[in-house]
């Protein structure tokens, strides 16, 4: 039997194979890159520039039409090394095809070499060449399985060394590195590491992840968070469907976003449910459990007074971080496990005597009154960059059967008329990996083009920026950024790193506002909308919409 008859496309893949992404009108012919001002890092000035001499304070990049070039080509062939680190976004794809039509553009003898797995396949020289016959199958799809995608760090002298080798070896000119902001801030020591060395070899980032919290005024979103929320929302609009249709559960939907709500917040704004969670608010006020599910048990005893007794509640994945005194004990936990690397050998029971053995009496407290299981998710091994694995953690649950508890008394007390039956989703994985929508395919494609544009322009240390996304394709602006310029100093690990400081919901922003204004009124009424699957093709209106954030951001009303 033929295994490849098992291998055809999807109508939708086949089609989708053929869409031609679009890019801004700067970079549609021979380009120059204009400087602006020096920069300087997001914080600890002055810690990041000792860290990195060589790439600071490097000024912005602005690409426009060279009217005086006859056309982009190059003499030089430019031969580039991708890697794709982190979680899967969608579009990143895109971005590959994006860096293989530039180099190509520059020189046709350009050859574009995928290092497999993330930046391990650089370090172990595990790679592939990209050749235009693999770049045509993936164009305009989701997923990373064109090369795959790990979360090793590069932070070691030792592998940036094993790295150099077959950089050499294959005559590579430069490194793109496509990932968050973990992953960002590996390619600012990488790049730095080559400068100061006087290796010929450029290193350019390209923002990318789903959470949304790789942002600031010039990289206004990363890629695969439009397509994401739009697919989470679909997801939402069809439980908000079913919750309207039985009218008998409350459904309580987890959201990816550990270290902020941006999606969360996004979700909302498309779907209009019950109740939301932004996790920036609940630290603000410095909110306990507690807090949170008096809030939500309000919301459902009044809905249950007029008789409706079903509702949608979205919750962000790192929620409990935003709680400054679980934030305290998750601290605490991060510095115990970094110190204590045999901790995961010792038997469960075990676990929690060492840990309440090391914890302040204070978090110790806290940790004691917490439910076991999520005790014990707050102790699981960490991921490579030391963060909690937050997803693991079931706050969908934990808070539900904690509004139950609530509810339960207020029965007894005859504030609570009603019935509260529940049910849990948790919406992550789904989206990492869709088939990326219009804006991001075009966003993408216009991201890794424009880092070939910022290699040819000889930059090194470089994020490739595109701006004033809410326009159409043709208008965007496209340049590049000092990935230092985004740093500041944080704890990590037991000990202060330079890292890309993380884009928070801004509760005095547009889009914050909007939601604030109308929550009481979608607490007590059912203002669901549905607004189903992503559209591919039709009218750009349907089908080249961008996220309610960037509509707000950038002036919507």
């Amino acid at each position: 039997m033929d295994i490849l008859k098992f291998k055809q496309k999807s109508i939708l893949q086949q089609l989708r194979s053929s869409y031609q992404p679009k890019l801004p009108a700067a970079l549609q012919g021979p380009v120059k890159a204009v400087e602006g001002a020096a920069t300087q890092s997001a914080g600890d000035q002055e810690d990041i520039k000792k860290l990195f001499p060589c790439t600071y304070g490097l000024p912005e990049l602005t690409f426009v039409r060279d009217e005086n070039a006859a056309s982009i080509h190059s003499d030089e062939p430019c031969n580039v090394g991708v890697i794709l680190s982190g979680g899967q976004a969608p579009g990143g794809h895109n971005v590959i095809c994006g860096i293989f039509d530039g180099i190509k553009a520059l020189n046709e003898n350009s050859r574009l070499y995928g290092f497999l797995m993330g930046p391990e396949g650089l370090i172990e020289h595990d790679y592939k060449e990209l050749t235009r016959e693999i770049i045509d199958e993936y164009r305009n799809c989701g997923g990373f399985d064109m090369i795959g995608s790990g979360r090793t760090k590069l932070e070691k002298h030792e592998q940036f060394e094993k790295g150099l080798e077959i950089i050499m070896q294959l005559g590579i000119k430069a490194i793109v590195i496509i990932g968050g902001d973990d992953s960002n801030t590996n390619a600012a020591v990488l790049a730095e590491y080559y400068k100061a060395k006087n290796v010929p070899v450029q290193v350019i980032g390209v923002p990318k992840t789903i959470d949304g919290d790789l942002k600031n005024e010039k990289v206004e979103i990363s890629f695969g968070f439009d397509t994401a929320t739009k697919l989470y929302s679909e997801l939402i609009g069809n439980v908000e469907r079913d919750c309207n249709s039985a009218k008998k559960y409350w459904h309580f939907i987890k959201l990816m976003g550990r270290s902020a709500s941006h999606i969360a917040l996004e979700c909302a704004l498309q779907t209009q449910p019950n109740y939301c969670v932004i996790g920036e608010e609940v630290a603000a006020k410095g909110m306990y459990l507690d807090d949170v599910v008096n809030d939500i048990a309000r919301v459902v005893a009044a809905r249950a007074a007029k008789g409706r007794n079903y509702g949608t509640v979205l919750i962000p994945e790192g929620l409990v971080e935003f709680m400054p005194a679980m934030r305290k004990l998750i601290d605490e936990l991060n510095d115990i496990l970094a110190e204590n690397p045999n901790f995961s050998k010792l038997h469960l029971d075990e676990q929690r005597d060492f840990v309440l053995s090391k914890l302040s009496p204070e978090n110790k407290r806290r940790f004691e009154t917490l439910p076991p299981t999520v005790a014990r998710q707050l102790t699981l091994d960490r991921d490579p960059h030391g963060n909690v694995q937050l997803s693991l953690i079931e706050t969908e649950k934990l808070l539900s059967e904690m509004v139950a508890k609530k509810l339960q008394k207020m029965k007894d007390e005859g504030r609570f008329v009603g019935k509260f039956k529940t049910q849990h989703h948790f919406f992550g994985y789904e989206g990492r990996c869709a088939d990326p929508s219009n804006f991001d395919a075009d966003y993408c494609y216009a991201l890794g083009f424009n880092a070939t544009m910022l290699i040819n322009a000889g930059a090194t240390g470089y994020m490739s920026a595109i701006r004033h996304l809410a326009k159409p394709a043709t208008e965007w602006e496209a340049g590049g950024i000092p990935i230092t310029m985004m740093m500041n100093m944080e704890h990590r690990n037991g000990k202060q790193k330079p890292v890309i400081k993380k884009a928070l919901v801004d509760l005095n922003g547009k889009p914050f506002q909007v939601f604030a204004n109308s929550r009481e009124l979608w607490a007590k009424e059912t203002c669901y909308i549905y607004p189903g699957p992503i559209q591919y093709f039709g009218s750009p209106e349907m089908c080249d919409q961008t996220s309610c954030t960037l509509y707000y951001e950038q002036g919507g009303k």
